[in-house]
């Protein structure tokens, strides 16, 4: 056996176990942008089923929340949770890909009217009335 040949070789193990870590960084790169879209659908038809629901509000609880569990089916989500209080809708839609299932909450409903406040009356002082002296110490 010559001197330099007991290295022979060790390139290709150490190419092998590079390879296979970036294998896993990469596994789990993926595995964190699927439940990243898994979320973000779950998010979108949760919103729109409560918009849905509350657009339909006045046509009651059930007929609204019918037409949020229609809508959250059309986005590929399924309808968890549908509550009607007064104008406003609160649902819950769920979405599953692969090992990953994100539930997700949205509230939905008309703006609270808010009274104007009135503007500050400005501080006008006459030209010919002398400012106010300071009380004395």
């Amino acid at each position: 056996m010559r001197g330099g040949d007991g290295d022979r070789g060790s390139a290709t193990v150490w190419s092998v176990g590079v390879i296979a870590v970036l294998c896993a960084v990469f596994g789990v790169l993926l595995a964190l942008g699927q439940a990243a879209v898994t979320r973000h659908r779950a998010a979108g038809a949760a919103d729109l089923a409560a918009l849905a629901a509350a657009d339909h509000w006045a046509e009651g609880s059930e007929a609204a929340c019918a037409r949020a569990e229609r809508t959250a089916r059309a986005q590929g989500t399924r309808l968890v949770r549908c509550a009607m209080v007064g104008e406003i809708a609160d649902v819950t839609a769920a979405s599953r890909t692969g090992p990953f299932t994100v539930e997700v909450r949205a509230r939905a409903g008309p703006a609270e009217a808010v009274a104007p406040v009135p503007p500050e009356a400005p501080a006008h002082r006459s030209a010919s009335a002398p400012p106010a002296a300071p009380p004395d110490p």
